[in-house]
């Protein structure tokens, strides 16, 4: 790996004089940026660094990650919607892209105006974990014991706005119970004092959460999927377990900032499709527990305008945030 600048270059491929893609023919020598809006080794970093990885050795191109956490991504999409629209300034985002229109006021950006979509990634199931001190054993156990202990109970989440919050809030809304936010800067810092008890509970990706439930340091109660993920089928859905309405997916997309040709948009949305259907990528990847996403912009720039609409419905007035 090649550090310059707190970047991180996932794949560097020397180009030649040859024809590669008319993003190559743009500008041969400059490396291709692709902003997370998560810190490295968090779900979204993952998969956003198993894309370029795959991209660049397609595109014969250079692509770095380049990590820019904070402000629940609107960090890096205001640097996102600031950069020249050619192509070579890109963005890996998540479920917070969608819902942050509904949670704060004052955006440095318009989330559709500013942004165009080259296409989604993948949707990864969330886990719903408790320290195993918390005396309950299934999802109806622990809606029971919250109504039973009103204001007792709090949830550890990467912050306001990420996907720990954003599935704690639609999971407390289906059951009707109050359970409090416990912000931490990022996930891994979260399981940690779950695992030492600090915290009772709190939701973070198969992927992150199931390796702590199989140490015995955490106990899993459900996904949030509306389907048993395959690579844990004895673990139920939260939906199955009594509270239905509970449908989330940790989603990620990759973006650009709006004005960028359409053929270049094309370009890159074939090269995403093109990596996401690599054989090898496509199996690390399910292994994972990522189901593959895929599609055009269009798809994306719609499953986004959604996923805003959803959002607006669930955020109570009473938490934005002004900015």
């Amino acid at each position: 790996m090649i550090f310059r600048n707190s970047m991180i270059a996932v794949t560097l491929t020397t180009l030649t004089g040859s024809s590669f893609s008319a993003l190559a023919q743009t500008s041969p020598t400059r490396p291709i940026r692709v902003l997370v809006t998560y810190a490295p080794g968090a779900s979204t970093d993952i998969n956003a660094r198993a894309m370029a990885a795959k991209m660049g050795e397609n595109m014969k191109q250079q692509i770095i990650v380049d990590n820019r956490p904070g402000a629940s991504g609107m960090l890096a999409t205001a640097l996102l919607a600031k950069s020249a629209p050619d192509g070579h300034t890109l963005m890996v985002v998540d479920s917070a892209h969608g819902a942050n229109p509904a949670i704060y006021d004052n955006m440095p950006y318009d989330t559709l105006k500013d942004i165009d979509s080259i296409g989604m990634i993948a949707r990864l199931p969330m886990v719903l974990l408790v320290t195993p001190s918390l005396p309950v054993k299934s999802v109806k156990d622990l809606v029971a014991y919250a109504k039973a202990n009103p204001g007792k109970l709090n949830y550890g989440s990467a912050g306001t706005g990420s996907a720990m919050f954003l599935v704690a809030e639609l999971f407390k809304s289906a059951a009707n119970i109050e359970v409090m936010q416990i912000a931490y800067k990022g996930g891994g810092p979260a399981m940690v004092d779950l695992a030492g008890g600090q915290i009772p509970m709190l939701f973070i990706s198969v992927l992150a959460g199931m390796p702590l439930a199989q140490s015995g340091r955490a106990r899993a109660l459900g996904v949030s999927s509306a389907a048993r993920v395959a690579s844990y089928p004895d673990l139920p859905t939260i939906a199955e377990s009594g509270v239905p309405g509970v449908d989330f997916y940790l989603w990620q997309a990759m973006l650009a900032p709006a004005g960028v040709s359409r053929a270049t948009l094309a370009q890159l949305n074939g090269e995403l499709n093109k990596a996401l259907g690599n054989a090898e990528v496509k199996e690390r990847m399910m292994q994972q527990g990522n189901e593959l996403m895929g599609g055009t912009p269009q798809q994306a720039t719609a499953f986004i305008s959604a996923e805003m609409a959803r959002w607006r419905k669930i955020i109570k007035p009473e938490m934005r945030i002004a900015r």
